[in-house]
């Protein structure tokens, strides 16, 4: 395993010793006191195992194709934005922002997440083991995201085909969200979900995938129609 100690160090000669260690066949490296440093780990475009030993700033594993990041403490605003591929795992909780624009692969946060989690999602699965803040999934237009916990204000606000599930209480719906009846299909993909990415301590507070609510767009938004001008009006 290769380690990289950050101290005393610019973001950018960091980020570029991680690439070259990528480059140089280290799948597995150590980044050592990140001390909470912004733009850690953006876009690495190769398959490696890159783990954070401790909290990370803004847009950290933002622009990236393929790795797998780990976060040992929390993450600030941003974590994974625009991710193509690959998984970021929060060990703690993020700020907002989070999973935003993703088109593909996994973020996981076991804490909490703020404001704006996962808007404008393309693809990919964004799961939140604790809650998240208002105005999450705004905008989504394909992608999954899994809340286990509470949900702020606005939540699913003017979506496309972003499929949500929360396991809590709802703070609020967002303009033409609406709440629909889970499949089997759903809940046995949430159980899956939940069985590989959480520890059986953290699911043992956590509903089953059938507990879950499911919410979605009414598609009032889709298509402009003048008989649904309030919505509109609403939403702008």
């Amino acid at each position: 395993m290769a380690e990289i100690d950050c101290a005393g160090r610019s973001v950018r000669e960091i980020n570029a010793e991680i690439r070259s260690a990528i480059g140089l066949g280290d799948t597995s490296i150590a980044v050592k006191n990140p001390a909470a440093r912004h733009n850690l780990g953006v876009a690495i475009l190769k398959p490696a195992n890159v783990k954070f030993d401790g909290s990370v700033g803004y847009y950290c594993g933002g622009l990236m194709d393929g790795p797998t990041l780990e976060i040992a403490g929390s993450a600030g605003w941003g974590v994974a934005e625009s991710m193509l591929s690959g998984t970021v795992v929060v060990r703690g909780s993020a700020g907002n922002g989070a999973a935003a624009a993703i088109r593909g692969g996994t973020v996981v946060i076991h804490g909490d997440a703020a404001a704006r989690l996962a808007v404008s999602i393309k693809g990919g699965l964004a799961l939140v083991a604790g809650n998240c803040g208002y105005m999450a999934g705004f905008m989504g237009q394909k992608g999954t995201i899994i809340v286990c916990g509470d949900t702020g204000e606005a939540f699913a606000d003017s979506m496309y085909a972003t499929v949500c599930f929360v396991g809590g209480r709802i703070g609020g719906l967002g303009t033409d969200a609406v709440v629909a009846s889970p499949a089997d299909e759903d809940a046995a993909m949430i159980d899956s979900a939940l069985s590989r990415y959480l520890s059986d301590d953290e699911r043992k507070a956590k509903p089953v995938g059938r507990e879950f609510k499911k919410v979605v767009a009414g598609r009032k938004l889709w298509n402009f129609d003048k008989r649904n001008w309030a919505v509109w009006q609403e939403a702008l």
